[in-house]
């Protein structure tokens, strides 16, 4: 809006084109969002309280986890309305990648609020029953996969891109389509199932969300595309205004749930990041290296599908308790110890992604 309002005001005095920049407005996106976070976070908490809105907590989990039974929970609602409000702030709300990631985030997070709302305010221990859940994730995805491959303006737009590998593109044709519906769903819950410690899943999420707006902001240069042997997207780079957004959401938000955790984000946050990562990797033709940098949220869904598989097919667990950083903390690991060595982790991974824009 601020954008459109900018541009106007631009005819009459040259000062306003600056809002035109790109990174000004990923900037701007930034520190908006963390505002409105730090903001409305007490707010949101204590009204939270007020209702009774606690997380429930599994007996069958480690024991240090039975004193955050209580701690309010889906303050994830507060991310996606910061991220929103940024958005629509200093974003091009005309742009078709702006609106689509918009789309996915608020289909997803309204998906997690109904399962939350559920499972917290009537009390019902199974929330969304899976199917239902899965089946508007699959809506969500499988509408976003179409959306993309129908207005898709360049072959590489939904081209498949291999990290490393100079000039290896493959064409997947009407399997994007199928592509992309995985991604995004799968990105959505590896981030839900990451949630399970004060601050663990939020971290990585900003980490990750940060380098994805370095790849739209090159992704949407013409020039710098051209030099660093990556797709040229036109409107990709509106995205680092989203990425900015989260980066401060998600910030103002661990100033809550840091350990001791204050609030919990809920599925209604996780699903919604998760998807939202997922669809902007997407968009950058950067699905690969997602999973690089995202490979805490790899770790832990592997572990989960690892541990189920196993236990059905044997009778016998391999991790002590799944996702892994449960498996961590009955190891006897402190849980402020699992959360910053998986944050160490991500720094790793993201800076190995990044790494990929220059060895080709």
């Amino acid at each position: 809006m601020l954008l459109l309002l900018a541009d106007y005001l631009s005819n009459f005095y040259s000062g306003f084109a600056v809002f035109q920049y790109l990174t000004l407005r990923g900037i701007l996106g930034v520190l908006t969002a963390l505002v409105i976070s730090l903001l409305l976070g007490p707010v949101l908490i204590k009204k939270l309280r007020v209702k009774q809105i606690g997380q429930a907590v599994r007996d069958d989990g480690p024991q240090s986890h039975l004193s955050k039974a209580g701690t309010p929970t889906m303050g994830g609602a507060l991310i996606i309305l910061a991220i929103a409000i940024s958005t629509f702030l200093w974003g091009d709300i005309t742009n078709r990648f702006v609106l689509i990631t918009v789309a996915v985030m608020l289909i997803f997070g309204a998906v997690g609020w109904v399962d939350d709302y559920r499972k917290v305010i009537e009390k019902n221990s199974r929330g969304l029953p899976a199917r239902w859940k899965y089946l508007w994730q699959s809506v969500g995805g499988a509408g976003a996969a179409i959306f993309l491959y129908l207005t898709a303006q360049t072959p590489a737009e939904t081209e498949l891109i291999v990290p490393f590998f100079k000039g290896v593109m493959v064409d997947m044709g009407i399997f994007f389509i199928v592509f992309t519906y995985f991604v995004i769903v799968g990105s959505s819950n590896a981030v839900n199932l990451t949630d399970g410690l004060d601050g663990l899943a939020i971290m990585p999420t900003v980490m990750v969300a940060a380098a994805l707006g370095v790849f739209a902001y090159l992704t949407g240069n013409v020039r710098f595309a051209d030099y660093l042997l990556i797709p040229y997207i036109s409107g990709a780079g509106e995205l680092i205004v989203i990425c900015g957004a989260i980066v401060g959401a998600g910030l103002g938000f661990l100033w809550f749930n840091t350990y001791p955790a204050q609030v919990f984000m809920g599925d209604v946050g996780a699903l919604s990041l998760g998807a939202t990562l997922g669809v902007i990797a997407v968009i950058v033709r950067q699905e690969l290296v997602l999973v690089i940098m995202g490979g805490v949220f790899v770790m832990e869904t592997v572990s989960v599908i690892l541990q189920v598989a196993s236990y059905k097919l044997t009778g016998r667990r391999i991790f002590r308790m799944a996702p892994i950083h449960h498996h961590f903390e009955l190891k006897g690991w402190p849980e402020p110890r699992v959360i910053v060595r998986f944050w160490i982790i991500t720094v790793v991974l993201v800076l190995v992604g990044l790494a990929s824009l220059k060895i080709r």
